[in-house]
């Protein structure tokens, strides 16, 4: 959900919020005071039919929203006039269901070739700071419900950034033995070591998941 984070951390700092506790707190605090159809930003990715996720089109529209209704990031929320704040509410809303839709999507999607694959999946975790959101815990419940599933969600409080997040993951796999030992301190200078910027949900499945989702 990193990307989803992002978006709303981003959205947020637009928005004028302090986003101290996190963007998605701020964001569906704010968003609860706003009409979440008064703005029409469209779901990102509709024409690929996968189970990526991004939020580039949608920041972007964000963004050239705020910027055409004259609104300036660097002025806090709370030192908004009632137009100002009213504004703010109806684009953190807007921007709200379209994220979400676009997480429900994707997630749905996601279920279906996984319980292909694997029909024993009972539960969907769903972690990470935008894991603290109220309003998308709740409509993935809904997409979980229609397929038997459970969400698995931790406490708010736990669902911290996804930095530490990913730092733990390093540390389990490390653990099995899936990485090779940290080079010792005599290694030349110039030791170098491969990198994974991502993860593969499990690569004995890739082809089958690439069949699945097309």
């Amino acid at each position: 959900m990193g990307r989803a984070e992002q978006a709303y951390d981003k959205t947020a700092r637009w928005l004028g919020l302090d986003i101290s506790r996190g963007g998605g707190p701020a964001l569906e605090e704010l968003a609860r005071e706003g009409d979440a159809k008064s703005i029409k930003f469209s779901v990102p990715m509709k024409q690929h039919k996968d189970c990526n996720f991004s939020y580039a089109g949608l920041k972007t529209q964000v963004r050239l929203k705020i910027a055409s209704k004259n609104i300036i990031s660097e002025t806090p929320i709370s030192s908004a006039s009632c137009q100002d704040r009213s504004l703010r509410a109806d684009i953190a809303a807007s921007f709200q269901r379209v994220a979400v839709l676009h997480l429900e999507e994707r997630c749905e999607r996601a279920i279906e070739w996984a319980l292909k694959i694997e029909p024993s999946i009972k539960c969907l975790v769903v972690s990470g700071g935008v894991a603290s959101n109220h309003y998308i815990r709740t409509r993935l419940d809904h997409v979980v419900k229609k397929h038997d599933l459970r969400l698995v969600c931790p406490p708010p409080k736990l669902c911290t950034d996804n930095g530490v997040m990913v730092a733990w993951t390093g540390i389990e796999h490390f653990r099995k033995g899936r990485f090779d030992p940290p080079p010792s301190a005599d290694e030349p200078d110039d030791y170098t070591i491969d990198l994974r910027p991502r993860w593969p949900l499990g690569e004995e499945t890739q082809m089958q998941v690439a069949n699945l989702v097309h």
